[in-house]
């Protein structure tokens, strides 16, 4: 299994192509139709409904991106599906709605947000609920999550789909909803041939670390996250075979 070279032949653009004063918030279809527009690859993000469905969402909460509150999971699909979304013009969107949208045009790579809460081993219903809405699907799609358990999942539910690991430093400052010794394991990247990833996307300030070119030496594809501005761009680049992008035009 490996990563489909339409990966790294364009940028991608962060959670689509978002920019909140033009009316496209993060993961909107209308963002999406941008990414599109302008021959981006997408990446977005997807969390669980009550009911077992895969949303379109970055956050857990609701409380950023709409005018309700409380956490995504607490709600229906079609209870979501009505909620607009704050200085955009659409709802909170399926991961059905988005790829009957794309349909193959451009590459979208999809993380699996962590429904555990400390990268550990509760999860399965989001994975098994993105799995099932891409059987079928006629087009470039990778998965990838911080939780490598998550990855494991998916290498259960659907063998076929490459999948990867988001990495980074885990500075425990930044990532105080983690215990020290997750960060540290996670940190490690120990996981990566235990779930059959074939990239990871890692952090953009932190892509000098050696087990990132171990990795790379072994010829999988380094991916790297936020990138935003050409200046750090041209930097990642002399590591990173491709970019995730925000801010700019890439």
């Amino acid at each position: 299994m490996m990563l489909p070279d339409a990966f790294l032949a364009r940028p991608i653009a962060h959670r689509a192509l978002h920019d909140r004063k033009a009316g496209r918030v993060e993961n909107s279809l209308a963002s999406i139709t941008a990414a599109m527009d302008a021959g981006y690859g997408i990446e977005m993000d997807v969390q669980l409904s009550i009911d077992g469905h895969a949303m379109v969402f970055h956050d857990d909460m609701l409380d950023r991106l709409t005018a309700q509150t409380g956490p995504v999971r607490a709600r229906s699909r079609a209870d979501l599906e009505k909620i607009a979304l704050t200085d955009d013009a659409g709802t909170i969107p399926t991961l059905d709605d988005v790829l009957a949208l794309v349909a193959g045009r451009v590459p979208l790579l999809i993380e699996i947000k962590d429904q555990d809460g400390n990268m550990g081993p509760a999860v399965g219903l989001l994975e098994e609920a993105t799995c099932q809405a891409l059987a079928g699907y006629r087009g470039d799609v990778a998965l990838m999550s911080f939780n490598p358990h998550s990855m494991a999942a998916c290498r259960t539910f659907a063998p076929d789909i490459p999948r990867g690991l988001v990495t980074s430093g885990y500075n425990p400052m930044f990532w105080p909803e983690l215990t020290p010794a997750t960060c540290g394991h996670l940190r490690a990247i120990p996981d990566y041939d235990r779930v059959g990833a074939c990239f990871i996307s890692h952090e953009a300030t932190d892509l000098d670390r050696a087990r990132v070119a171990e990795i790379k030496a072994t010829g999988a594809p380094i991916l790297c996250w936020t990138i935003r501005s050409a200046e750090a761009e041209a930097k990642a680049r002399q590591i990173a075979d491709n970019v995730t992008f925000e801010g700019y035009l890439a």
